[in-house]
């Protein structure tokens, strides 16, 4: 999650609504959606299951990287909250469902690397280029960047 806040820290606030291409998502449409992924987290490990049917819309769209990362900083400390489980708890199984008929059930532990890690870690390569694109120093990601040299 560090490295996650070190690209949204960069955010350029006179660029949220620039995108790459027109069916693409703005960077603040992007940002705010990589600031909400840990919400799976608190779902994934409080709740037995969730249906896709009952999902709220999605996020309005932040307008500054202030309000990016304070939804950020919100979100992952309530889910790092939610980690306080026994070895017993995280391989209990978790279910999505879509309309009330199940889609899959993996152990908690496995939808969370999966909904929350791995979604975003995709969602940060693609910030990341969104900010190479506008000409924005990339931070560290694995290992120096272009921008941040050894």
């Amino acid at each position: 999650m560090g490295t996650t806040r070190r690209l949204l820290e960069r955010l350029p606030d006179d660029r949220l609504s620039w995108k790459p291409h027109p069916r693409s998502m703005t960077l603040g449409g992007l940002a705010t959606h990589v600031s909400n992924i840990p919400n799976w987290g608190g779902i994934i490990l409080n709740e037995a299951s969730f249906d896709l049917a009952t999902a709220p819309p999605p996020r309005t769209e932040k307008t500054s990287r202030a309000d990016i990362l304070a939804e950020f900083d919100g979100v992952c400390q309530r889910t790092r909250a939610s980690m306080d489980k026994s070895d017993g708890e995280y391989q209990s199984l978790w279910t999505l469902k879509r309309g009330g008929q199940q889609v899959f059930s993996v152990p908690r532990v496995a939808a969370f690397r999966s909904f929350v890690l791995h979604h975003i870690i995709h969602h940060r390569g693609q910030l990341s280029v969104y900010l190479r694109m506008n000409d924005v120093p990339v931070p560290a990601i694995y290992g120096p960047s272009a921008d941040e040299g050894a």
